[in-house]
């Protein structure tokens, strides 16, 4: 069974960053083949895991916004013995849009031959997505498709929550024909933003990041998890969700308290808040991960240190409390030489993703662990 995804374009890497991590974290195992930006193809999931792993994806992920099962799809790039990929690849090149129709019209054709029926339940929908701007008629050619299996099935369309949902995926070279099996939730990360919170303190991490920063740690159900600055305890809430303990700190007692009100109120209940400066931090037991967003250039939240005595110090620190192949995921501004910091102490850098917030400010993901 395949998979395609259509991913978040708002970042250049860090949405197939965090589909990797979770793949391996959850170990599935897959071909990933990068058709296009915010465009991915897992190829040859097995099939006794196959739901498993969508529900998977579909609950974690952050940076993908819909998950669909290929129903088959046309390499276009090799036109090779293929008289249809042949057609689409003149029909790219020239950018006709007469030419266009009449060759996406050969490949409805060959659609005629799906066994419809093992795909529609009672009534559905079509949709086509297009990627690197290939001109076509989209209205045109979802009616052309919603026709051919309405001939097929006698299922009555329905534009709003059908029982099922054909989507087809077109880029410059490759065309998918899908359907959607399971929803994400697209709504969670508007409605987890931090003023929707009960406590809410402004400069609070966008949940979005958040979970991605939670992926890219590596961490599954049941992982211990350390957030030593939480803020409102937004990172706290994106671990919680997916199943990982919780620990988190502040040296301000009010963030620790309006966390605690922030993590009840989604309804999280396995964790540990401290009032506690991380410099003074020495947990029982290690942490799986640690994932936070210390603060930099704001004299109240940081007790009057500069940044880099605040990221030093605390690395430090989180050394002695996270267990020896634990993975550290970190925001930082650009201004800060973090590299510096972690040679000095024994850390190594797995990978880096740099987030333009605004003009003066750009936020460094870096996914660190102790040299081993």
């Amino acid at each position: 069974m395949d998979l395609l995804l259509i991913q978040s374009q708002e970042h250049q890497t860090l949405p197939l960053s965090e589909l990797k991590a979770v793949l391996e974290t959850e170990n599935i195992v897959s071909e990933i083949k990068v058709i296009t930006n915010g465009l991915i193809h897992l190829k040859n999931l097995k099939n006794e895991k196959y739901i498993n792993s969508y529900q998977i994806l579909a609950r974690r992920l952050g940076y993908t916004h819909e998950i669909l099962e290929v129903i088959t799809d046309y390499n276009l790039e090799n036109t090779e013995n293929n008289t249809i990929k042949d057609d689409f690849n003149k029909y790219i090149k020239n950018s006709d849009e007469k030419n266009i129709e009449n060759q996406l019209n050969i490949i409805f054709e060959s659609f005629k031959n799906i066994e419809w029926k093992e795909y529609i339940n009672d009534t559905f929908a079509v949709r086509l997505k297009r990627f690197d701007k290939v001109p076509i008629d989209t209205i045109g050619f979802e009616k052309k498709l919603g026709g051919i299996i309405k001939l097929a099935t006698k299922a009555t369309v329905a534009l709003n929550n059908p029982n099922s949902f054909i989507k087809l995926v077109i880029s410059k070279n490759k065309l998918f024909l899908t359907i959607i099996r399971f929803k994400l939730n697209k709504k969670h990360f508007q409605e987890v933003k931090p003023h929707k919170r009960p406590f809410f303190y402004p400069g609070s991490m966008n949940p979005k990041l958040a979970r991605g920063m939670v992926n890219l740690s590596k961490i599954k159900e049941g992982d211990l998890v350390l957030d030593p600055f939480c803020g409102t305890g937004g990172i706290l809430i994106e671990a919680g969700l997916i199943g990982a303990k919780l620990i988190g700190s502040d040296i301000n007692w009010k963030m620790k308290n309006g966390t605690n009100i922030n993590l009840e109120h989604y309804g999280l209940t396995d964790y540990k808040l401290y009032h506690l400066d991380v410099r003074e931090m020495k947990l029982i037991d290690k942490v799986d991960a640690v994932v936070t967003d210390p603060p930099y250039g704001i004299s109240s939240s940081t007790g009057g240190e500069n940044s880099e005595n605040i990221f030093y110090q605390f690395l430090d620190s989180i050394a002695k409390n996270i267990k020896k192949d634990g993975i550290i995921t970190i925001a930082s501004p650009d201004s800060l030489n973090l590299d510096h910091i972690l040679n000095e102490l024994n850390f190594e850098l797995i990978e880096r993703h740099k987030i333009k917030m605004h003009k003066s400010l750009t936020r460094v993901i870096s996914v660190i662990t102790k040299k081993s």
